[in-house]
């Protein structure tokens, strides 16, 4: 074998392949095993946190790394396998893949455009495309069927929408930024999204009528990451970093789940168990038991979890925004730049996580190493 300073560089591109860079340890606190995927000297993230980032067969884990110098779809094969480069060249939306039900299709972002890749063939086709626009993460319908994705464009905020093969989208537009758009697990007509800043849940029907505030608050009850509350229907959020809360999606009644510092939020399918990290402090990742309000730690991610907004219980308003501006120039913040925004973070230091589709597994982001690598615990 040559010495290191003499081998050859490695060598990236569609389709590539690369030695696996597993390892595994046993987390300190619980003891959990926990599977480390990714080490590259780079950032290295799981796809996000609404939707899985395992294939339905839960042989391989889909993750974005910057290795190549720009954000870019990757697998590897679980636990321990080969790690294959699936996109190149044009850097995609690092948190917009989305796993189509088949296993083999893969949605994207790119720019104002949405893609799809056959991790097969790696064949790639343009689904849509919106001139002049940005999009952010892509969120797909129970079957399949639909996509959906916030939009900024020309001035214009919104959601668009339309079918995976290409026909049917159109623009819903909506007055503030939105994010976080998903459709309901039960009735893909009825899209949920967030408006940034308050207030935050609104409801609109796939054809865009039916618009709706869902919870009207002010800009000091911080809600954040709201989701489906799985096969329930009903829509799960935190109002940090007091609580866990349930909103009914047919009367809107709100509950209290539990009384903690829950941050990103991941639901089962049966709706009667959510997954979370922490912070402020960071107590590692829970499991919380929705009937009972009870939770169980899964294991420390001792990430950076960067973020100046995150150390207080309201939204960032302009003043917050104009520091940040003042520290890092003129450029525009927003929900775009994860890269240098300083009020909500970069979104790689922060863990996001995520079940696998058996629900045996929660895969999460951690830059404890020095740079975000890919992880995945072993739920007991």
């Amino acid at each position: 074998m040559l010495p290191k300073n003499e081998r050859e560089p490695v060598s990236y591109g569609k389709g590539s392949l690369h030695p696996s860079e597993h390892a595994s340890y046993r987390d300190r606190v619980t003891g959990a095993l926990v599977h480390q995927v990714t080490s590259h000297p780079s950032i290295n993230h799981p796809t996000y946190f609404l939707q899985s980032s395992f294939t339905p067969d839960g042989r391989h884990i889909l993750f974005t790394s910057y290795r190549t110098g720009s954000a870019q779809l990757f697998e590897a094969a679980f636990p321990d396998g080969e790690i294959r480069q699936l996109t190149a060249e044009l850097p995609i939306h690092a948190f917009s893949p989305a796993i189509h039900p088949d296993g083999t299709t893969v949605f994207f972002v790119r720019g104002g455009s949405v893609w799809s890749i056959d991790r097969k063939t790696l064949e790639e086709r343009c689904i849509v495309t919106f001139q002049e626009a940005q999009l952010g993460e892509c969120s797909l319908s129970r079957d399949g069927e639909w996509l959906t994705a916030a939009i900024k464009q020309l001035g214009q905020n919104g959601v668009v929408v339309g079918r995976t093969d290409g026909t049917g989208w159109k623009l819903i537009p909506f007055p503030r930024t939105v994010i976080h758009p998903q459709f309901h697990p039960l009735d893909s007509e009825w899209l949920e999204f967030a408006g940034d800043p308050a207030p935050r849940m609104h409801r609109v029907r796939r054809d865009g009528s039916s618009l709706e505030c869902l919870y009207q608050h002010d800009n000091n009850e911080f809600v954040v990451h709201e989701t489906f509350l799985g096969n329930t229907g009903d829509i799960v959020f935190t109002v940090w970093p007091y609580a866990l809360k349930r909103l009914n999606w047919d009367t809107r009644a709100v509950t209290v789940i539990a009384e903690f510092n829950a941050w990103h939020i991941t639901p089962d399918r049966a709706g009667s168990r959510v997954l979370c990290d922490t912070n402020h402090p960071d107590e590692g990742l829970f499991v919380v038991d929705v009937a009972t309000g009870e939770r169980s730690r899964v294991c420390l991610s001792e990430a950076s979890s960067q973020g100046s907004q995150w150390k207080t219980s309201r939204y960032a308003l302009a003043e917050d925004f104009a520091a940040a501006r003042s520290v890092l120039g003129s450029g525009t913040l927003s929900w775009m730049e994860l890269s240098t925004d300083t009020v909500y973070g970069p979104q790689w230091t922060h863990p996001h996580p995520s079940f696998s589709h058996d629900e045996k597994l929660v895969a999460f982001a951690s830059d404890k190493a020095g740079h975000t690598q890919v992880y995945a615990a072993e739920l007991n």
